[in-house]
């Protein structure tokens, strides 16, 4: 006696949504399971060289006379735009799974400030993630992004060296999140974009741009 198509159609779509529940368990496990913690005298690589050798080759070159005028880094932020979230809101909750892993800290949602119909957005409706970054998970980041993250970008060649606000702020985009090593390619559903912005406490794109090349950005000539 053959089977019901339907029933078969039914066992078989049970099947598939039994199986992507316990991958996204599977999942879910992973994300929560606790990092080993780090030594007590931990201090992060870029940190240390900073204030062993950076601090040091600025004050030399702009001939600084107090140890506060030597630019810093004061915070690191990073922006997700999530567009196709205003249709489906599990878009949002993929890129805010991925910018989490990416920055090992939780983001907020992004809200939209006002209306616009012709592209179905609402104000107040999510439509991007966005996480700050500060002391140690700054340094953490900025060490992945230069020595991992950019060498992976698509034809690379360089970052922009003019892209400064005038007061201390370097801003960069990466088309696709992939290329930090917290994403596994074959479990991501779409790739996602992001603005990096990096504020230091530099008065000058000139000593922004110093102070930065000493974290080795690769900017073009």
């Amino acid at each position: 006696m053959s089977k019901d198509p339907r029933e078969a159609a039914k066992a078989e779509a049970l099947a598939a949504k039994a199986a992507r529940k316990a991958a996204a368990d599977k999942k879910a496990a992973a994300a929560a399971k606790p990092r080993t913690p780090k030594p007590a005298d931990y201090v992060p690589r870029m940190k240390q060289r900073y204030t062993k050798e950076i601090r040091a080759k600025l004050k030399e070159e702009f001939s600084y006379t107090n140890e506060m005028q030597i630019p810093r880094l004061e915070k690191i932020v990073i922006n997700m735009g999530v567009g196709e979230a205003t249709a489906d809101s599990k878009k949002l909750t993929s890129a805010i799974e991925a910018l989490t892993a990416i920055a090992g800290q939780k983001p907020v949602a992004t809200k939209a400030k006002k209306s616009i119909a012709q592209f179905k957005l609402r104000e107040g409706m999510s439509v991007g993630a966005k996480v700050t970054l500060r002391k140690d998970q700054m340094y953490e980041f900025l060490d992945r992004l230069v020595t991992i993250a950019l060498p992976r970008v698509k034809d690379f060649r360089g970052l922009n060296g003019k892209s400064f606000d005038g007061r201390g702020n370097y801003a960069m985009g990466i088309k696709e999140h992939i290329v930090f090593p917290e994403i596994n390619y074959d479990q991501i559903d779409q790739i996602w974009g992001m603005d990096i912005v990096v504020c230091t406490t530099a008065r000058s794109d000139a000593e922004a741009k110093a102070l930065l090349k000493e974290f080795d950005f690769p900017f073009r000539n």
